[in-house]
């Protein structure tokens, strides 16, 4: 049996595999970059979570207990699944910060726009200076793990030996003009 050279299909499930992975290792990091804040600030967790939950799929916990656990297999949940556009974003070529840029503004920008249209966070302008600068280091913290996590996954690949050896023939030119 004879494999494809251009398998397509293998190449996004390799992305959201590895996007996947690097969206759990970034929600790691955003979860433990929080639990820190939280003790430096004296701030209970937040209640975002359940807030659009209830209003997107109608899901009320019974009690206080299943209201701590429901809100966090949703924040991993999610984190997690923010992952495979970190994926697809690499499929693109993007690697490095552009692509942590890029991952960002996606999650971040996502948040901007639907918590407080669920009412679970205060719209932007109407923040303080601190609390958003708290939230773009959380965001940003998940950013750069999953970039990190992403990228490690993903060199060796049969994309990035294609660029190397590209830009190794055009230094091989550039040598030759010399």
């Amino acid at each position: 049996m004879k494999l494809h050279e251009d398998n397509t299909f293998g190449a996004l499930g390799s992305a959201i595999g590895k996007g996947l992975l690097a969206g759990l290792a970034a929600t790691a990091a955003m979860t433990l970059s929080q639990m820190i804040e939280m003790k430096i600030n004296k701030r209970e967790p937040s209640d975002a979570t359940l807030k659009v939950a209830e209003d997107t799929a109608g899901l009320k916990p019974a009690s206080p207990q299943e209201k701590q656990q429901l809100s966090q297999e949703i924040h991993w949940s999610y984190g997690t699944a923010w992952g495979i556009a970190r994926g697809l974003i690499g499929l693109t070529g993007l690697k490095g910060l552009p692509a942590t840029l890029a991952h960002f503004g996606a999650v971040w920008g996502a948040a901007l726009v639907m918590l407080p249209k669920h009412d679970a966070a205060k719209p932007i302008n109407k923040q303080k200076p601190q609390e958003i600068g708290i939230d773009i280091l959380h965001h940003g913290i998940y950013a750069v793990t999953a970039g990190m996590v992403y990228d490690a996954l993903d060199a060796g690949s049969r994309r990035e030996r294609k660029v190397k050896k590209i830009l190794a023939s055009l230094k091989g030119f550039k040598k030759g003009i010399k």
